[in-house]
């Protein structure tokens, strides 16, 4: 729990080693969604070990003449697209896992594991919107943790909600105004 709240309070400061904190949180959390049955959750944290080394080198390679990458703003119709295809994909998931599995809450752990996806990408190209994706994905994030007996995460995904605004009001301070 220390790692994953050590990479959101790096990320907030846009340090390169949220990405180091990422990977090795990642790894701890999907046999602990295993044993929860929430198989998306688990494939969700796989795909995050994998984000977390892209992170790393998107940061690394997006920086010039020893700035760091610089936050952007994406326009509306980029997310209208991509909540579109995330609430598609997550009801065909959702249906076929609660068809085919013994999955808890398949439609709500697929689409908020669609919407972590689409999140964590625009983490790693330093998308601004990222953070009003996470406020949703987060909030709906603890009442599936808590329902499953899982506490713990439950209050780390709390924590990261009080910490939700901090990171928005960072990454927009930093944004470069237009010349």
């Amino acid at each position: 729990m220390l790692l994953a709240i050590a990479y959101l309070v790096l990320a907030i400061r846009q340090n390169i080693w949220c990405w180091v904190c990422a990977g090795v949180s990642t790894a701890i959390y999907v046999t602990l969604f295993i044993d929860a049955r929430l198989y998306m959750e688990s494939v969700l944290n796989g795909f995050y070990f994998a984000m977390a080394i892209y992170g790393w080198y998107a940061w690394r390679a997006g920086r010039s003449n020893d700035h760091e990458r610089p936050v952007v703003r994406w326009p509306p119709g980029y997310h209208v697209v991509a909540i579109l295809g995330i609430v598609g994909v997550s009801a065909l998931n959702g249906y076929l896992l609660g068809r085919y599995t013994d999955a808890a809450f398949p439609y709500l752990d697929s689409l908020t594991t669609w919407s972590a996806i689409w999140a964590t990408f625009l983490v790693a190209r330093k998308v601004l919107e990222n953070w009003w994706y996470w406020l949703l994905i987060d909030t709906a994030s603890i009442v599936i943790y808590w329902i499953r007996d899982l506490e713990l995460t439950a209050l780390l995904f709390v924590v990261y909600v009080i910490m939700i605004p901090f990171g928005l009001v960072s990454w927009r301070r930093s944004m470069v105004a237009p010349a």
